[in-house]
Parts: C-alpha cells; structure tokens; sequence
C-alpha cells in the first residue's frame, strides 16, 4: 500500500514588487515551472484534445477579468514568465488549467461521455471550541496528478502591497493551499457542474491567490462575491480569530456563492456540492460523475471526526488524512495502475495548518509514507498588523532565507 517516498518540495521566497516577485519565483523554479508545462501540454491534449499553442490561444480572453479583479496578479504572471524564459501566455494557460480541463469534463458529463479523472481534495477545519489547544486548525491533502511531484513548491512571500503568504503550489500557478499573516487561511476543492462553459472570467487559481491577500474573513468572502467567476470550486476559508466559511461558487456573479458554517465547530469537504442552497439554482452537479471517489471520502471524513473520543488535535487530523479505506481512491489517495498513466492521481501533498501559531506541517508526498514536516512561519506571518499569534516560537525545518530550489 505505501508508496515511495519523494524529495521534500523546494522552498522559494519572495519580496518586492508583484512583477519582481514573480520574476524571482520564476527563475528559482524555472525548471519545476517548465516541467508544469510540459506536463500540461499532455494533458490539454488528454482531456480538452487541444494543443498547447491553441490553449494559449484560448487564455487569452482571461485577460481583462483578471485586470478588472486585480491587475498585480498578472504582473505577478508576466514576472514569472520572465524568470522562468517562457512567453506570458505559457503561464497564463497553466494558470487556466482547471477551466480548460474540468469546463471539457463537463460537456463529456452532459453528452453521457464522462469518464472520472484524476481525484481532487479533502478538507478540514476544526475550531477552538473543540481543538485541543483552544486553536484553528486547517488541513487539506490535495490529491492531484502524480506529475505535480515534479513541479510542486512551497512559495513563501513577502508583500510590501499587501499581508505576506505561503502557500503550497504547482510551479508556474499562482496561490493553491495557504495562509497569510492576518490568519487567514484557505484549502480548497475543485467542483464541477452543468455551468462550467469555460467562458472568460476570474479564474480558480487567480481567487486562490486573491484569497491570500484577504485581510478578513468578510474581505475573503467580499472577494469571491465581487469577482465573475468561471469556474465552480469550493472554498473553506478560516481565521486565527476562530471563525470560519464554507463558500461552494458556481461560475457567475455574488448569487453563486453558497455559503455554510462549520457545525458544531468542525467541518469536512470533498469534490461535489453539498450546500442546502444548491438545489435551488438552475445548475446540475456533475461532480460526481467526474470525481465519484468524493462521496466516500467524504462519508469517511466525517465518520472519523465525528467518532472521535474528546477533542480535535493536530495528531488526529493527521491520522485522519493518513486514512486508507477504499484504497487507492481513499483520503490517502494513491495512484490506481489499471488507469491511462496519464490519467494517475494520488495524493500531492498534505498540509495542516495551525493558523493562532502560523505554523505549517507538511507531508511531501502520501503522509502514509513521508510523514510531516513542521515548518514555523511566526517570523514571516507574524502579528504585525494582524491577529497576535497565541505564542512566540522560532523552531523550524528549514533554512532561513532559503530560496534557492533544492531537493
């Protein structure tokens, strides 16, 4: 069952202005950003039978959504297109991904065609109310292609126009998993309905990077509202004030934000939409055509954390997200070799997050096999202008300052 265990990601950190930053970024990751696309390139082919020079060509109407919503996030893009030596519309098309790959799975799901593809993501938050240490705590495995074992990095910036983040990311996007130095935290699902045309908008990946320069939870939820959306995805967002949101947005404007609490302090979610609200809206929820594993992921998810004896820990998350029930599509997804290798998902990486500490562990790989590393961002994301953390500590498994690419 356990897989073999992988390099630890590599570390980048930035500063400066958004184009500089991501010039930096990507020339210290040039060559993950390039095997991103490469990887891509295959796998536009695979799904959306495109070619790469077309689905450039078909990003480029993205363009003027993102510029309304935030033009620093394409300069940040063209930054990394220059670090990395490719053309702006290389990064612009691996930013689209998810549009250009699950709007094709859709039309497959409408015409009776759909197959399922590679699995997605499990998540957690747990509040104070029922953590042990009277913390938040956030988590997500984010299960993917097994390419991303190439092309992963933990991007550490540090903004001077906005709250400093890490987030763990494919090389050459621009914000997946993460948190800020306000405390704000965000793990994530892909979702996927009858709505998803691929049509211009703001795109996954962009709102994933915008969430990381959230200052609140109401700016976080502002941020999701105000943006015309192209995709459907799911948003779990928390803070280290021991508040918390579900938003699953289909594709649109602020009436496509459904939005749930956690219950009773703790909350899972998998690949298909779950909200009370979604019934009433004219969309269909193919997600589980796409991604049936995400309805036993999700029943397991919730058996565990709500079996539990006494309160949420960090340890258990981990056991939980450890879990191997209907292997190899469990929450530990690993991949299944009777599929299309280029088709193979498994667990990408495994991240928990205590957002009081502004501390981050991370599992490089299947936390069956790599474990946890801790790593301590209370320098990077400290008080400064946002929460205090709950306490000072300076431990840490990395080196500081460490931004070149290394195994």
């Amino acid at each position: 069952m356990p897989a073999k265990p992988i390099r630890r990601y590599p570390h980048v950190r930035v500063a400066g202005e958004p184009r500089e930053r991501g010039r930096l970024y990507g020339k210290t990751a040039a060559a993950r950003v390039r095997r991103s696309a490469e990887a891509y390139a295959g796998l536009f082919h695979f799904y959306a039978d495109i070619s790469w020079d077309e689905a450039r060509t078909w990003a480029l109407p993205f363009v003027d959504p993102i510029e309304r919503h935030d033009g620093r996030y394409l300069e940040e893009m063209r930054g990394i297109a220059e670090g990395a030596g490719l053309a702006f519309e290389d990064i612009l098309a691996l930013n689209l991904r998810t549009e250009l790959m699950f709007a094709a799975a859709a039309e497959r799901a409408l015409h009776g065609e759909a197959a399922p593809m590679g699995r997605e993501c499990s998540a957690i938050v747990a509040l104070p109310q029922i953590t042990q240490d009277g913390h938040t705590l956030l988590a997500q495995n984010w299960d993917w292609m097994i390419h991303t074992r190439d092309t992963v990095i933990v991007l550490e910036a540090q903004q001077d126009d906005g709250p400093s983040f890490v987030t763990v990311v494919e090389a050459g996007l621009l914000a997946k998993t993460g948190m800020n130095e306000r405390g704000i935290g965000v793990v994530t699902n892909a979702l996927v309905s009858t709505a998803d045309k691929g049509e211009p908008g703001v795109p996954y990946h962009i709102l994933l990077r915008s969430l990381m320069d959230a200052e609140s939870l109401t700016d976080a939820l502002t941020r999701l509202e105000r943006a015309r959306r192209s995709s459907s995805a799911n948003y779990l967002v928390a803070s280290a004030e021991g508040l918390a949101m579900n938003a699953e947005c289909l594709p649109g404007g602020f009436s496509g934000v459904l939005i749930d609490p956690p219950r009773d302090g703790v909350f899972a979610h998998t690949n298909h939409f779950v909200s009370p609200q979604f019934g009433a809206r004219d969309a269909q929820d193919v997600s589980l055509t796409v991604m049936p594993d995400s309805f036993f992921r999700l029943e397991r998810l919730n058996h565990l954390l709500g079996s539990r004896d006494g309160a949420v820990s960090r340890g258990l998350v981990q056991r939980v997200l450890s879990d191997h029930a209907e292997h190899p599509y469990g929450i530990c997804s690993h991949e299944d070799t009777r599929t299309d290798p280029v088709d193979q998902a498994a667990t990408t990486a495994s991240v928990v997050m205590d957002l009081d500490e502004r501390r981050l562990w991370l599992a490089d790989g299947n936390p069956c096999t790599s474990g946890y590393r801790e790593l301590d961002y209370s320098d990077l994301l400290g008080a400064s202008g946002g929460v205090p953390t709950a306490r000072s500590r300076r431990r840490t498994t990395r080196d500081e300052g460490r931004s070149a690419e290394t195994g």
